[in-house]
């Protein structure tokens, strides 16, 4: 197969953690004879930058015109300390969303045996916990109407949403649920939101369509307080934008660190694949960021393009340097290997499982990896 990838390294680690992502790719590609070519554009502050856009209309033209894109991170200090700014990062991957009708966020929430001690949850409580969080992108307070008064004293943002938008998310978290454990929960706040009840109307009507799935509901201060007390009941947990995004940061706590969280973002003809933290810039260039969720993301872009081999083999790729603690500090306080030497493990394991080997203090990378 060949595809052609935008690379939207972003700000911050985005960079250095979506370098590995790529040679993680490459190394997938020598092994199955795949071709994919990457290109590089701008977007957040780096695009502000240079450009004075947060999405410059050569990024979006790239990015309509390429098979997918493989994301990074945006963001930076001088926009978080001023509220006021009238241009922001965020904006750009608002609008590139919305642009390209990524109406689907998907996140896997999984609970990794050898990393349960770096998470604050008991591991009784966390074994076994698999989930995945279908948040719907388009929708919702974070593209309704917003208003200021003059005085900037009162603000307001429109909470929208409409049949179609909650029809289209819904059938793709059944048919996720299908080959799952087909269960599906509705998390929202029907008791007082409006939009939340016709998420519920919306929800109910399709899962007719979809009898061998069982489909519950939370209100959304429930499901927070369940994701901790007992997250292995869910399966297929279905929500809003606004609520999708703050649960599903939650539940990172559930792998040990956020830098083991990786999504999908997907519409009817493009697809963006990212890691879900953010720029993390105080450790910009400093080889210390976890590049496991952007390594991750791959095998969720190798799956969207039914590339399901290769996919596993970047996923035991990297739950083997998990199990041997070639990982970033993040994980293991210690640990001598950083952002690169962890991005070039799993490269080198893709590439010949057999060439690696092992010595009391430290792991030697093979010969093989990619660059």
């Amino acid at each position: 197969m060949n595809l052609k990838i935008a690379v939207l390294s972003g700000d911050g680690i985005g960079p250095e953690v979506t370098m590995q992502a790529k040679k993680a790719l490459n190394a997938i590609g020598v092994v199955y004879n795949h071709e994919f070519v990457f290109e590089d554009a701008y977007i957040g502050a780096i695009a502000i930058e240079k450009t004075g856009k947060p999405l410059p209309d050569q990024t979006l033209n790239l990015c309509r015109n390429t098979d997918c894109i493989l994301f990074g991170a945006i963001g930076d200090p001088i926009y978080d300390n001023n509220p006021t700014a009238k241009v922001r990062p965020e904006q750009g991957l608002l609008k590139l969303r919305k642009e390209l009708g990524l109406y689907a966020n998907i996140r896997p929430i999984k609970a990794y045996p050898h990393l349960m001690s770096s998470s604050p949850i008991k591991k009784e409580v966390l074994d076994g916990t698999d989930f995945v969080v279908y948040r719907e992108l388009n929708g919702g307070l974070y593209f309704g109407k917003k208003t200021t008064n003059e005085t900037e004293t009162y603000a307001s943002d429109l909470c929208e949403y409409n049949e179609s938008e909650i029809a289209k998310i819904t059938h793709l978290a059944f048919k996720a649920a299908q080959a799952r454990r087909k269960k599906v929960t509705l998390v929202d706040k029907a008791n007082v939101l409006e939009t939340s009840r016709l998420w519920r109307r919306v929800v109910t009507e399709i899962a007719t369509d979809y009898p061998e799935v069982e489909l519950n509901f939370l209100y959304v201060d429930n499901a927070a307080m369940q994701i901790i007390l007992n997250p292995r009941q869910f399966d297929v947990l279905l929500t809003d934008n606004l609520f999708g995004d703050i649960l599903s940061d939650e539940a990172s706590v559930i792998s040990g660190s956020i830098g083991l969280m990786a999504s999908a973002s997907i519409g009817d003809y493009h697809s963006l694949f990212e890691p879900i933290h953010g720029c993390y810039t105080e450790a910009k260039d400093k080889n210390i960021a976890n590049p496991i969720a952007s390594i991750l993301s791959v095998a969720m872009l190798l799956e969207h393009f039914g590339l399901f081999e290769e996919a596993k083999k970047v996923i035991a790729a990297v739950e083997t340097a998990i199990s041997n603690q070639v990982v970033t500090v993040d994980l293991k306080v210690d640990s001598r290997f950083g952002t690169n030497e962890v991005g070039d493990f799993i490269a080198n394991h893709i590439m010949d499982a057999e060439d690696l080997y092992f010595k009391k203090d430290f792991v030697q990378i093979g010969r093989s990896t990619i660059v």
